[in-house]
Parts: structure tokens; sequence; C-alpha cells
């Protein structure tokens, strides 16, 4: 059952610090997605196929441990600080320490076999456990700071540029210190991308304090014990039947896979295709500028024809930029980048609407089910959205695999081939346009809370939570 407190009312402080919240996710998250991958190819050794590999079991372990963690948040209890903020306090030291971890390049000397068991062991640390541990009741606290549709979409969008701050701060700065020029081609060094990931989980461990300070919960969830509300069966149970959860996860993945593809490329097209890692860098502050118009409009865009519609629109636009890009296949960086921009605020219109679509889909199940479930819902949210970032990893990895490109030469500075070079291009676009047709076709066709569903079920639980 939930209720509203008597507490100051929602405003700045709570967009702010829940942005914050995010800028800490992505301090490790983004690092992950767009220099994993190159790190241990270039500077470990390791075949991206075995480290895609990697990525994508870990995910099964996620099946247990998000929902756990899900289940764990439900039957909380609601402390003055509230029902989820205790836990950023408690994960935020855990998960960045976590993360710098993954990044040793000191052990780069060691045999195979004991940096593929050492990334596995880091990498399900970081990803099954602490993040886990952090970003369920982070995300599932959105639905606790206010119980207005417009509060909420203001969270979602705040969220958005939060993880758009920490993509600026490390897209722009990492290229610009991770590369050197060696024999005239640009080459990652190890030591460098350690001292940035330690430097990035400190910056990490300060958002998550500037979030359990700024944030207030004023719906209060009450917390479901063991032997009332659902079993996890039943949840499961549930779960597969509502329609709403099952494909807002399938779009998640679907999106996470043409999104991820793309930042995971970026550490291969910019440096080995385009030879000039600094590119990377400027892309990354004209994909801001793709964000930013699209934080402008989304709001009132979503306000006046709905989330899921404009959210449509907006990955059909994207997928059309990509499949015009493969097209032309620009010898100069700077239209590559140019073009990139113009996807990027096409997917930006989705990212700003993203997070306030889950609290739909929260307040749905409550109404299908009877029970509010939060964490559940989010839990299971949280899980595809790994498994999109995993599907991502591994297919990036098996796909440069097959194109052949060559850690060895890459660890020695040398150049890959050319028809390697030009299928590092073909799965920097192709993959991307398929994976954003595909999320608007889930959106529109299997999507079921479009703008008229969603103000019925507002207006339906705000009767309810009054009574």
């Amino acid at each position: 059952m939930s209720k509203t407190k008597e507490v100051k009312p929602f405003g700045i402080k709570d967009k702010v610090g829940y942005m914050m919240g995010d800028f800490g996710n992505d301090f490790t998250f983004i690092l992950s997605t767009m220099l994993l991958t190159k790190f241990y190819t270039d500077v470990m050794g390791v075949s991206a196929a075995v480290v895609g590999t990697i990525m994508m079991l870990a995910r099964f372990v996620d099946a247990f441990t998000d929902v756990t963690m899900g289940r764990i948040c439900d039957r909380s209890k609601v402390t003055p600080n509230g029902k989820f903020k205790p836990w950023i306090l408690r994960m935020c030291i855990p998960v960045a320490l976590a993360s710098f971890l993954m990044y040793q390049s000191g052990l780069s000397g060691l045999p195979t076999g004991v940096k593929v068991a050492y990334l596995a062991i880091t990498y399900l640390l970081w990803g099954s456990f602490t993040y886990t541990g952090i970003n369920i009741p982070y995300g599932s606290m959105a639905s606790a700071i206010s119980a207005d549709a417009s509060d909420r979409q203001s969270l979602s969008t705040f969220r958005t540029m939060g993880g758009m701050l920490a993509g600026m701060v490390i897209g722009v700065l990492l290229p610009l210190i991770a590369y050197e020029k060696v024999g005239g081609k640009e080459t990652l060094i190890g030591s460098k991308v350690t001292l940035a990931a330690g430097i990035f989980s400190i910056l990490a461990i300060v958002c998550y304090l500037l979030c359990y300070k700024l944030v207030t919960e004023r719906v209060v969830v009450e917390s479901t014990q063991e032997g009332k509300g659902t079993s996890v069966g039943q949840m499961l149970k549930n779960a597969v039947k509502n329609r709403a959860l099952i494909s807002i996860i399938v779009a998640s993945i679907v999106m996470l896979l043409a999104q991820l593809t793309m930042q995971n490329m970026g550490a291969y097209i910019y440096p080995d295709y385009y030879n000039n890692a600094a590119a990377q860098s400027a892309s990354t502050l004209m994909m801001m500028g793709g964000m930013i118009v699209a934080a402008a409009i989304a709001k009132p865009l979503a306000n006046k024809f709905g989330k899921a519609e404009i959210s449509v629109v907006s990955n059909v636009f994207a997928a059309a930029v990509m499949v015009l890009l493969w097209v032309v296949r620009p010898q100069s960086v700077w239209v590559y980048c140019g073009l990139q921009m113009l996807c990027w605020l096409g997917l930006g219109v989705f990212s700003m609407v993203g997070w306030a679509l889950i609290t739909d889909v929260i307040d749905y199940s409550e109404i299908k089910n009877g029970v509010r479930e939060d964490g559940t819902v989010y839990a299971l949210y949280s899980f595809a959205r790994k498994l999109g970032q995993a599907l991502a990893a591994g297919l990036s990895g098996w796909l440069l695999t097959a194109i052949g490109y060559s850690s060895e030469a890459a660890a020695e500075g040398m150049k890959q081939t050319q028809p390697v070079l030009e299928g590092i291009f073909n799965i920097s676009t192709l993959i991307p346009a398929v994976g954003f047709a595909l999320l608007a076709a889930v959106l529109w066709f299997w999507y079921p809370l479009h703008k008229k569903q969603v103000d019925e079920n507002i207006a339906l639980l705000k009767e309810k939570h009054n009574q």
C-alpha cells in the first residue's frame, strides 16, 4: 500500500539529486561500454570474442542477483530517510572500487588464462553484485520521490541528463588521456586507462553522496514482508502475463543493443578506421548537442502526444540516419560525427522519456496485480538492460573476431587490414540501424501504454491512494 508523506514539495533539489545518481552510475557503466572490450583486446591481449562471451555469461548471474535485489528492496523497511535511499549510501564505495579493479594494466604480463579469470571475477563483482546493489534501489526510488506524472517525467529527463554529463566527461577526456600516437597509429596506453578508472571511481562516489543528500522520498511504499504479498514464483508468473513489462523489457534490450554497439565500436572506428582518437572526443561533444536539443523538446512533446508515441518517431529517425551513414560512407571523420549527432538527437528523445515509461509500467502492474512492487519490476527491467549491454558487448566482440580484428596487431601498435577496417564501419552503422527500427516497431505494435491508457491509469491510482 502506498501513501504520500507530508514533506517539503518536489523541486529542483530532487531533480538535481536524482541526476547526480545517474551521473555516478554512468561513471562506471559508460566506462565499461566505451572501453572494457578495447582495454582487454589492445592492452591485455585477450580475444574480443572471449571478452564478449564473458560479458554475456555474466548476465545469466544477473537473472538471480537483480531479482533478488529487487525483492530485498520491496521488503526493506521504511526508514526516516526513505526505503530506497539508504542503499545508495551503503553501496557507493563498493561499486566504485569494483569498477576500478577491472582496469589493472599492471596485470597485462600474466598468462592469458589468469587474465581471463581476473576479468570474469571482477566483471561479475562489479556488474552482477555491486552495480546491482546500487542501481536497483536508485531506479526504484523514482516512483517514491513523487506520484505526479509530470514530476516523474522531470526525473526521467534529469536522470538522462546525468548520464549525458557522465558520457561527456568520459567521452571527451578519455580519448585525449588514454591514447598516444605510436608509429603514426593511435594506441591505447594501459597505465593511463588505470589512472582514469581510478579518477572516475572517486567522482562516482561524490555523485552518489550528492544524490543521497538532495533527494527526498515522499511516497511511502510499505514493505512487503516474507509470507505476505507474492512469492518469487508468482512474481515471475505475473511478469510473463504483463504485456507492458515484457514489451518494455524487449524494447530495452533492443535499444541497448543498438546504442551500446555504437558506443562500443566508437573505440574502434575513430582510432582504427579514421586513425583519429581525438575525433571521438569531438563526437561526444556533438552528441551532447543532439541530446540537449532532445532534452528541451521531449517533455512538451510527451505531454502533448505521449511518451511511447514520440519514442516511435524518434527511433525511426535514428534508424534512417544510420542507414544514410552506411550508404554515404564518408571519408571525412567530421561528416561521420555530424551524422551521428543527428542519430543521437533521435535516440535522445527516447532516452529522455525512457525512465518515465518504467514508472508507467509500475503503475500498470499495481492495477493488474493489486500489489505495488517497485523494486521487483525495476529489477526485471534492470536485468533486461544488463542483458542488452551484454548482447551489445558480446555481439561487438564476436563480430570483431569474425571480421579478423587482431588483438596481437593492436597490442603491437600495428594497423588492421583494409577488410577489417571496412568491417568495423559496417558493424558501427548497420547494427544500430536495425536495432532502432526494431525498437520503434516494439513500442508501436506491442507496448500497450500509450497516452490515453497512461492518463487513465494515473487517475485510477490517484483515487485509490487517496481513499
